[in-house]
């Protein structure tokens, strides 16, 4: 059985963003319209045990929202995971701008969303074709990941992202990206051969985020060992 999904949106953090905060259509039309207008949103964090009330007016959190930035050091470029609790609660958990959880010295609880696997996708000619890019065998383990999932984000450097379908092949035995990869390929202006390093950010059964993540010390190491292998191959041939 699917396990339910909690509604969650996420938000980048652009220019101006502590004057206030957008919330999606989509959302907002599903399970917010309709809702009471003068209640406030609650929002809580693994910060700390306080909670911000912010008023929402129409589809704009405005008042109290400030604070709650100011608090938790938001900055432009970050990436706000919103997941309704019911009752107009929301747990929020704030990510920098390579999906690298935001931590805070006091925090007590554990962090909600994984963030501990990264992988090393390559643009090629065929998966641009077929608009279908593999994850690597070794994605079965990571825990943000299932065969439930039918879709995921895609976000590039600058907070911008793409939905994508997401599927599982039993014949190959992995995960694999369609329906939206050649776009994000495309529209991030990629050619044939370039590299990323994708950070996988999710708990297991909201819509997981696959962020561009170059700034990593992890994400380097795997850039690091691709071109180890390609060099030894060619030092190989070359011997030969």
């Amino acid at each position: 059985m699917e396990t339910p999904r909690e509604p969650h949106f996420f938000k980048p953090l652009l220019p101006g963003f502590q004057s206030g905060v957008a919330i999606p259509l989509d959302f907002y039309s599903k399970h917010i319209q309709g809702a009471e207008i003068n209640k406030p949103w609650k929002l809580r964090s693994d910060a700390s045990d306080q909670i911000w009330e912010v008023i929402r007016e129409g589809r704009t959190l405005t008042k109290g929202w400030k604070e709650f930035t100011e608090a938790h050091d938001l900055r432009i470029g970050d990436i706000v995971i919103f997941k309704h609790e019911g009752d107009m609660v929301f747990h929020v958990t704030p990510f920098g701008p390579s999906c690298c959880e935001i931590l805070w010295s006091d925090a007590d609880d554990a962090p909600t969303f994984s963030y501990d696997y990264c992988f090393l996708a390559e643009v090629t000619p065929t998966n641009q074709k077929d608009d279908k890019m593999f994850l690597p065998v070794e994605a079965m383990r990571c825990g943000a990941l299932n065969q439930q999932c039918k879709e995921v984000k895609l976000v590039n450097k600058e907070g911008k992202s793409w939905t994508a379908r997401f599927g599982f092949s039993e014949s190959d035995g992995a995960y694999y990206i369609t329906r939206g990869w050649r776009k994000f390929c495309r529209d991030n202006r990629c050619t044939n051969g370039d590299l990323f390093v994708f950070n996988v950010v999710g708990d297991g059964t909201t819509t997981p985020l696959l962020c561009v993540c170059p700034e990593r010390k992890e994400c380097t190491e795997l850039l690091i060992k691709h071109f180890s292998r390609i060099d030894g191959s060619i030092a190989s041939t070359s011997r030969n």
